[in-house]
């Protein structure tokens, strides 16, 4: 399945958002913010404050819940999102950043109300495409982190936070170990 580009932005983002979340937290002081937001190129207003912050740390957690729900449950969440912060999809350009692609909520809205809505609608082509199987958890048995597949065989089984080079190192060992 291929995704519009600013779908695939949308849902790596929020994989990357709730991975911030995982022992060791990555994401936690306005500097932390700052940088995860340049990293993801969010476009807006922004207030730059500790009340910005708590927004997206809240909404990091209610976005948690897309990786342990079922459809039904996920269609429930995402339904609420977009219903709470009022989305009026459109089709805007950002000169030098994007081509089309749809935002559906105001660039003057508070910033966790632009990821809340921007998570939404990557999910809404996710569920409308039978995809959500693409949505997991990283295999590594001491991690936590989440995973959103797009790769074209669905292969993919480790997080971004390095857990895929630390069981294949881990892998080597153990089979260095055994021929003795």
């Amino acid at each position: 399945m291929t995704f519009a580009h600013d779908t695939r932005d949308a849902l790596v983002s929020m994989a990357a958002l709730v991975n911030t979340g995982v022992e060791p937290a990555t994401l936690s002081t306005l500097e932390d913010l700052e940088e995860f937001v340049g990293q993801f190129g969010y476009t807006g207003a922004r207030a730059h404050d500790a009340a910005e912050l708590a927004g997206v740390l809240a909404l990091r957690g209610e976005l948690h819940r897309l990786w342990e729900l079922d459809e039904e449950g996920v269609v429930g969440l995402v339904n609420d999102l977009l219903a709470r912060h009022q989305a009026l999809p459109q089709v805007v350009r950002h000169e030098g950043w994007w081509d089309w692609h749809l935002h559906a909520i105001s660039s003057s809205a508070p910033l966790a109300h632009r990821i809340a809505v921007e998570s939404a609608m990557a999910m809404v082509d996710v569920v409308r495409s039978g995809e959500l199987d693409r949505l997991r958890v990283c295999e590594a048995e001491d991690c936590d982190g989440v995973i959103i597949d797009l790769s074209k065989n669905r292969s993919r089984r480790y997080c971004d936070r390095g857990c895929g080079n630390r069981m294949a190192v881990q892998a080597y060992r153990s089979r260095k170990t055994y021929r003795g």
